[in-house]
């Protein structure tokens, strides 16, 4: 197994972190990611990637307990694991913009952003983990280093038809995207400007994804 996993069903996010020609797995994670009442961006994102985390090394344990593989305690075995998760924010800084629910969620978000400049954010959490002997031969993932960042991008919309908004939809692009759009496929048209990281939008900020990981591989 790579020493680094990639958390995420996500093929975006698979696709941007195999352009660094990294060696990786990847595994997916089921969480509920409904909003708390009342809940703002900041504490939602980075509880998402926290739950995220948790989640993943709880799979990987009952992967290891699974297994009749016996663990090697001579040699240190250590791993990566990543957890992301996006979402759209609007100008007022409140207001969360997540995958639609359908046709007329996404209409209800794509007219918040027709014509005005809405922002992007990406939480990303690298957690470093190592097998420990947990006894009686048994062994556990636990973590021994953490680091969380996020990242930021605005973007800018032209103004929204209901002919644009509705061909959109019925594209099917909309449905499993924060904010009910791919600014990589058919919304780039939508998009006058951004101002920030551009795979941020796509949803891993790749640049300073790999800065995290070398930071705990060396740590």
């Amino acid at each position: 197994m790579s020493n680094i996993i990639l958390a995420s069903g996500s093929p975006r996010r698979h696709e941007l972190l195999a352009l660094a020609q990294l060696s990786f797995n990847t595994m997916s994670v089921d969480i509920d990611e409904t909003p708390l009442t009342d809940e703002l961006p900041t504490p939602y994102i980075e509880r998402m990637v926290k739950d995220k985390s948790h989640a993943a090394i709880e799979q990987l344990n009952l992967q290891l307990a699974a297994s009749a593989e016996r663990v090697d305690f001579s040699s240190m075995h250590t791993a990566i694991v990543l957890t992301a998760d996006t979402i759209g924010v609007l100008a007022d800084g409140r207001t969360v913009l997540v995958k639609p629910v359908d046709r007329a969620h996404a209409h209800s978000m794509w007219q918040q952003m027709s014509g005005s400049t809405h922002q992007v954010w990406t939480a990303v959490r690298a957690v470093k983990v190592q097998l420990i002997n947990a006894g009686r031969d048994e062994a556990q993932w636990q973590i021994v280093a953490k680091r969380q960042i996020m990242e930021s991008t605005d973007v800018s919309f032209i103004p929204l038809t209901s002919a644009m908004m509705n061909s959109y939809w019925d594209s099917g692009e909309p449905a499993d995207k924060a904010g009910g759009y791919a600014i990589q496929g058919l919304a780039a048209a939508w998009v006058t400007r951004i101002n920030g990281s551009y795979t941020n939008v796509v949803g891993l900020p790749l640049a300073q994804t790999l800065a995290l990981i070398d930071e705990l591989q060396v740590s």
